[in-house]
């Protein structure tokens, strides 16, 4: 299956990109998370703060997916 993935903030610095499509059998955000975390240059979305949208709605880890989904992963963020 294909998923879309946005990095944003200090992800997007990190890994070096803003978007990448992905294509695996991802039963969750987490499953997505953990592959992508293993690769060199991903070691960000290791953190324990990581938050997560799907779909441009904010979710937990243990998501399911679907194809064509839009996976999104940011750092934590804080208003004032």
């Amino acid at each position: 299956m294909s998923i879309n993935v946005l990095f944003f903030a200090r992800y997007s610095e990190a890994v070096g990109w803003d978007s990448l499509e992905v294509e695996g059998d991802f039963a969750t955000v987490e499953d997505l998370r953990k592959t992508l975390a293993a690769d060199p240059g991903f070691e960000v979305l290791n953190e324990t703060s990581l938050m997560c949208a799907r779909n441009q709605e904010l979710c937990n880890l243990d998501e399911p997916l679907q194809a064509g989904d839009e996976v999104a992963f940011f750092p934590p963020v804080t208003g004032g």
